[in-house]
C-alpha cells in the first residue's frame, strides 16, 4: 500500500454483496469525515485497486456511485477529485406522483430480474453487427443528452440493442413488449422535470452506459453483470426517495 492511500486506512472489501458498494462507502465516509478534503484528489484507479483488492470496475462503479451525489468529479489526465463535503444526489424531477413511483419502482425491480443477466450473455454472445449496434445506440444517447433532451427512446434503444445480443429472442421479445415506455423518465411529466438536475442525472447515466458497453465488448460478462445491476439498482433506489418522501 502507498503512503498515499495509507493515511485512509483502506480496508479491503468482502465478498459477499456488492463489492462496488463496500468501496463506495468507505470512500463516501472518507470525504463526509473531511479526511480528503474538498479540492484534493482521491489516489489513483490503480493504487485503489490495490488498497481493495478489486478490479477497475468495481473502483470505477463506486466513483460513479460518488459523482452521484455530486461529492466528486473525474478528469482525463488530472483525476477524481472532490467537490464538496455532503452529498446531493441528482434527481431528475422535483417531484412524482406516488401512482407513477410505485409503477417506475414495479418495472425497475423486473429489470432487475432480467437485464444483468442479459448484458452477462451480451458479452459472452455478441458478434460484429451486435457491437456496431450497441455502440451506435450509445453514441445517439450521448448526442441527445448534449442536446439536453432526456433521451428516454436512446435510452432505451440502448438497453434493446443488449437484449438482441443475447442471441435469445426472448429476451429481445421482454424488450420489445418493455418498449420507451420502461424508462423511468417516460413517465414524469415536464411540468416536474428539474433541467439542471436533470442534465446531471443523464451524465451519470452516460457513463454507466460507457461502462456497461466496454464490459460488453471486453466479453467480460461478470462485469456486465455487475455494471448493469448497479445500473439499474441506482435507479430503483433514487426513485425509492420519491416514495419515502
Amino acid at each position: 500500500m502507498s503512503a498515499e492511500t495509507a493515511r485512509f486506512n483502506l480496508q479491503k472489501v468482502a465478498r459477499q454483496g456488492s463489492l462496488s458498494a463496500h468501496v463506495a462507502d468507505q470512500l463516501e465516509a472518507l470525504i463526509l469525515q473531511e479526511q480528503v478534503k474538498v479540492g484534493e484528489k482521491l489516489p489513483t484507479e490503480n493504487r485503489l485497486c490495490d488498497s481493495f483488492g478489486v478490479s477497475r470496475t468495481v473502483i470505477r462503479e463506486a466513483i460513479t456511485h460518488l459523482k452521484s451525489l455530486g461529492l466528486v468529479e473525474t478528469r482525463r489526465g488530472v483525476g477524481t477529485t472532490v467537490l464538496r463535503s455532503t452529498a446531493v444526489e441528482a434527481r431528475p424531477a422535483e417531484r412524482i406522483n406516488p401512482t407513477t413511483v410505485e409503477d417506475i419502482l414495479h418495472v425497475l425491480e423486473l429489470r432487475l430480474a432480467l437485464e444483468p443477466a442479459a448484458a452477462e450473455l451480451a458479452a459472452l454472445r455478441h458478434d460484429a453487427e451486435d457491437r456496431r449496434r450497441i455502440e451506435a445506440k450509445h453514441a445517439a444517447f450521448i448526442k441527445a443528452q448534449a442536446e439536453k433532451s432526456l433521451a428516454r427512446v436512446e435510452d432505451f434503444e440502448f438497453h434493446h440493442a443488449i437484449a438482441r445480443a443475447t442471441h435469445n429472442p426472448f429476451f429481445e421479445q421482454f424488450y420489445e413488449q418493455l418498449s420507451p415506455s420502461g424508462i423511468p423518465r417516460a413517465k414524469l411529466l415536464s411540468i416536474d422535470i428539474n433541467p439542471a438536475a436533470s442534465e446531471r442525472y443523464l451524465l451519470r447515466v452516460q457513463e454507466e452506459h460507457a461502462y456497461i458497453l466496454e464490459a460488453i465488448l471486453s466479453r467480460d460478462g461478470e462485469a456486465a453483470k455487475e455494471t448493469m445491476f448497479q445500473h439499474l439498482k441506482r435507479a430503483r433506489n433514487m426513485y425509492a426517495q420519491y416514495q419515502e418522501s
